[in-house]
Order: structure tokens, then C-alpha cells, then sequence
């Protein structure tokens, strides 16, 4: 009987463990905490301002929010690192401060809730989210790869990239977005890493005005060149 009870045992922990029976793999992210809802009029402000054109079709972001403000840090910013920067002349308030360096503590997962008007495409560590009837990454397809699939231009012609302007914005990566105690300010980070290796990084200052928000002013903390990645 007890050779029995053991047999049983030991089947039970096998099929709760297995990974085909006991559910779906988890999607890129799923075990973060995802950005609140009032944070994305304000990724949408910026966006819209400062990255999409009457061109653009497709907006590239990363999954998950950043923590480090720049390729160089090692780790999310302290108070300290703000006292010592002084952005924006030193106007940020403390209570913003404060809210940013709680809010980027850790990644916290983007959610399809940007109403900019154009399609938005997810990756994840450089892998491209397929729709939802997948789970599986694919990797992401850049203008340089597109390129080389398509064949050269007839003699003579232009090349395609001075025929066309780039349809494609990103890949964008972004902070969680800090409030200031009476939600008429708000500050958010984002930088923008392309194909051609290169990318730069703002931190920029919004206020409300009405029912919207507006860039109020823009710090560039990063820049890069191809030669520098």
C-alpha cells in the first residue's frame, strides 16, 4: 500500500510539472507590474512631437520600461544623481523627483493603450513580439535587413532611402512617467536606438494644460554615433 501511495506521489508531482499541461508560457513581460493608464497620454504627447512624421506607419517600442537613463549607467538614478545633474536648471520639483525614482525602481510592462494614431510593434530584448496567435519572438526585421532583401535600383536611379522617407520609427524605450503631488507636472525619459546604431536619450518635462499636456522643455542626456557603439 505504501509503494502505491508513493507511486502516486510521485505522478502527481510530474503532471503539475509539466510544462504542457499546466498552462501557456508566460508572454514577454507578463511577470511585471504593468504601467498605469494615465501614464500614456503622456507617452502619446511625445511621441507625436517629437518622433512621428506625415510618413510615419510604424512606431517600434520596447516591451518593458528602462530603469537606467543611458547605455552607460549601471543602475537607476538616486537623488544624488539628480543633485548632481541639476536638469532643467534645477526647477524639478521634489515631489516629481521623488515619484520618478520610486515609479523606475524596476521594468514595469507597456500595454497597447497609445491612441498617437499609428501602428505600434513590441520587442522584447531585440526580439519582434508576434501577434497574439503566437507566443514564439521573432527577430526583429530593421530597415538594413529589409534592405538587403530587395532588389538594387536600376542603374542610375537614386538609392531607396533618398526616395523615401523612413516609415519606421524606434526602437523607443521609455521610463515610467513621475507626477508631481498636484498633477500639473509630469517627467518622463526616452531614448531611441536605431538600425544604424544610432540613438540618443531625452528627459523631458511636460505640464498639464487643460485636459492635455505639453512639452515644456527637453534635456539630452546621450547621444550616439555609429563609431561609438
Amino acid at each position: 500500500m505504501q509503494a502505491v501511495r508513493l507511486l502516486l506521489c510521485i505522478l502527481s508531482v510530474l503532471v503539475l510539472g509539466s510544462p504542457s499541461i499546466a498552462g501557456p508560457a508566460e508572454r514577454p513581460g507578463e511577470k511585471y507590474r504593468p504601467v498605469a493608464p494615465e501614464e500614456y497620454p503622456i507617452y502619446d504627447t511625445v511621441v507625436a512631437s517629437k518622433f512621428l512624421t506625415s510618413h510615419t506607419t510604424l512606431v517600434v517600442i520596447e516591451r518593458l520600461t528602462v530603469t537606467k537613463l543611458g547605455p552607460d549607467e549601471k543602475a537607476p538614478p538616486s537623488l544624488a544623481f539628480f543633485e548632481e545633474h541639476r536638469f532643467f536648471g534645477g526647477r524639478l520639483r521634489q515631489d516629481l523627483i521623488g515619484d520618478f525614482l520610486i515609479k523606475n525602481s524596476r521594468p514595469a510592462r507597456l500595454e497597447r493603450r497609445f491612441t498617437f494614431g499609428v501602428r505600434v510593434q513590441f520587442v522584447h530584448q531585440g526580439l519582434e513580439e508576434e501577434p497574439d496567435v503566437s507566443l514564439a519572438p521573432i527577430p526583429v526585421c530593421t530597415s538594413a535587413s529589409r534592405q538587403r532583401t530587395q532588389e538594387p535600383p536600376p542603374e542610375g536611379d537614386d538609392p531607396p532611402e533618398a526616395q523615401e522617407p523612413a516609415q519606421v520609427v524606434g526602437v523607443l524605450a521609455f521610463s515610467r512617467v513621475a507626477f508631481s503631488s498636484r498633477l500639473d507636472q509630469s517627467l518622463v525619459y526616452v531614448e531611441q536606438n536605431r538600425p544604424d546604431q544610432t540613438g540618443a536619450g531625452f528627459l523631458i518635462l511636460l505640464r498639464r494644460k487643460g485636459a492635455a499636456w505639453e512639452i515644456v522643455e527637453t534635456e539630452v542626456l546621450w547621444v550616439a554615433r555609429p563609431h561609438e557603439r
